[in-house]
This record gives C-alpha cells, structure tokens and sequence, in this order.
C-alpha cells in the first residue's frame, strides 16, 4: 500500500514501544528459572519471524492477489513508501501474542511476542535502508543492497529474505557465491 514517508516508517516508533512491553512482560520473573525461559522464547520468536518473512514474501506477496499486485507495485518503484501500514501489522501480532497467552504461560508468550516483533523490526530496518539509504562500497549494506537489487530484476526467484539468507540457502533460492 502506497504511504507518506511518515507512515511507512511508523514502524521505527511503534514496535520498540510494543517490544518494549512484551519484554518487561517475559523478564519480570514471577519463579526462578523464568528469565532463561523467556530469553529461550525470544530466540524462538525471532527464528520465527524469519521463516514467517520468507514465507510471506515468497508465497504470498509474490502468488496470492492482492497482495501480488501490491507487491509488484514495489516491484516497479522500489524508492515509493510501499508497505504494510503499522496499524495492519502492529494488530496481528498483539492478536496473535494474546493467542498464544491463552495456551502458554505469561512470560513464555511475552518472550515469542519480543522474539518475533524485534525480528520484523530488525526486517523493517533493513528493508528501509536498502531502498532508502546510502552504503559504502563493500560494506554489509551496500552488499545487502546489492542482494536485494537482485531480488527486484524481472525474472529473478530469490532471494527472499532481507534480513536473513537462511531460509533462501534450505529452500534453494539463495543467488550464487560471488567468486
């Protein structure tokens, strides 16, 4: 969806807001072994979100109307504000945060909450700044740039992932090594 520069990069102000909760939330220790627990869960949050990223932007923003549209948009103008609004994104993980505190503990949802929310931030970030920032010649953003550039040629299937390659190396669509 076409944005201002101020909606699209909501995100920067609300997440670490909601991040911030969810942590304050898994790390306020109600028994001993609660923080370990928590931080586990982080970690499972945000190894989450990767996968979950790559899924949507292989199988639903590239195949399933509109959201194919949407993203073709993207696609054909890189640079415009185009994205999911806050509002849209920010709902579905608080929704789907009180989903998983109805059938795990607190703290254990909190944690995968946390997890998920700083990986799609993290995501928001990356994704922002290959398209709108400038990076040094052999730095990791302009090699990010550089991958992402790839992504957006007509004909290109991968890579997928902006802020990992993990999932583009096990499902095949990683680009070639350079050298």
């Amino acid at each position: 969806m076409q944005m201002n520069k101020w909606s699209y990069r909501a995100d920067f102000a609300v997440y670490p807001l909601l991040i911030a909760a969810a942590l304050v939330l898994a790390l306020r220790p109600l028994h001993a072994g609660q923080p370990v627990h928590s931080l586990a869960a982080l970690a499972v949050g945000w190894l989450a979100w990767t996968g979950i990223e790559y899924a949507l932007h292989r199988w639903v923003l590239h195949r399933v109307p509109p959201f194919r549209r949407w993203h073709e948009a993207h696609h054909a103008s890189p640079a415009a504000y185009i994205g999911t609004p806050t509002w849209l994104s920010a709902a579905l993980f608080v929704a789907a945060w009180a989903a998983l505190a109805l059938v795990l503990p607190r703290a254990t949802a909190a944690g995968l909450a946390a997890g998920s929310m700083i990986g799609y931030l993290v995501y928001a970030v990356i994704h922002d700044a290959v398209h709108h920032r400038r990076a040094a010649a052999g730095s990791w953003l302009h090699r990010a740039k550089l991958r992402h550039a790839l992504h957006h040629r007509a004909g290109v299937h991968g890579p997928y992932g902006v802020s990992t390659l993990a999932w583009d190396h096990v499902f095949g669509t990683a680009p070639p090594r350079a050298g």
